[in-house]
């Protein structure tokens, strides 16, 4: 198992659509996720892991990965134990999302969010304490649609609204190509000011869409973005893992 320490001043947090487990070979390997995730994404230990598409895409959503491999391999713990976070019996996560924190997280409230569109999306949202201050995660894979985001994001802010105010981090695939991110990210629209570096991620071989992002409601908060690479990257999906650590307020 790979020792995680936590850092004093922020948190390495990383983000990875692996397509379910199909690479650019168009084979689908999901051990091969699970090699990756050990060898290269994971490397230099973070302590925030969000995965997308990481459940079969239709009903009932079967869980694709090793999750006790990779909890083994990375140090980190999926937050999804609990059967309410999960889509249903056969699913590891929600709708293909996955949260994995380090142990050390003392996690306070958890919620998964059904968003609209005609393609099942989903939210996950973690509220925890680090160090004695509140944090709260969330991680989504939204829509192609402009109008279909905007429409999710929107859920997201209603929802967050009624919550108690906190620090926040999105990370996921966003799906927005436009580097200022368009309607979504608006704070008209989901009540939160979210920025965060811009980085290409899409596709895998040769990356020129910034799909993939990590974001904070804290004003430059988000330092060091950067796409992740390696041999096993390239191959095992059509994105790329984006990595970015997160100043803590």
């Amino acid at each position: 198992m790979r020792m995680q320490t936590l850092r004093p001043h922020g948190l390495e947090c990383v983000t990875w659509n692996v397509h379910r487990g199909r690479g650019q070979d168009n084979r689908v390997d999901p051990e091969r996720i699970v090699d990756v995730l050990a060898s290269e994404v994971c490397a230099h230990g973070p302590e925030v892991l969000a995965l997308q598409e990481a459940d079969e895409e239709t009903p009932p959503h079967a869980g694709l990965l090793d999750l006790k491999r990779i909890e083994a391999e990375t140090g980190l713990r999926s937050i999804h134990s609990n059967a309410a976070l999960r889509w249903g019996p056969q699913s590891d996560g929600f709708l293909g999302a996955i949260l994995f924190l380090h142990p050390d997280f003392e996690i306070t409230a958890t919620h998964v969010l059904d968003l609209p569109g005609h393609c099942h999306r989903g939210a996950v949202v973690v509220d925890t304490r680090k160090n004695g201050k509140a944090l709260r995660i969330l991680t989504t894979h939204l829509s192609l649609g402009q109008m279909l985001r905007a429409a999710q994001m929107r859920t997201i802010g209603q929802f967050l609204f009624r919550r108690p105010e906190m620090p926040t981090i999105v990370l996921g695939d966003l799906n927005e190509w436009r580097p200022w991110g368009g309607l979504a990210f608006s704070k008209k629209l989901v009540g939160l000011r979210l920025s965060g570096p811009v980085r290409r991620t899409f596709p895998a071989t040769r990356p020129l869409l910034p799909l993939d992002r990590i974001l904070s409601d804290q004003p430059a908060a988000v330092r060091e973005a950067r796409v992740l690479d390696g041999p096993g990257i390239r191959v095992a999906s059509d994105h790329r893992p984006l990595a970015a650590q997160v100043l803590l307020a």
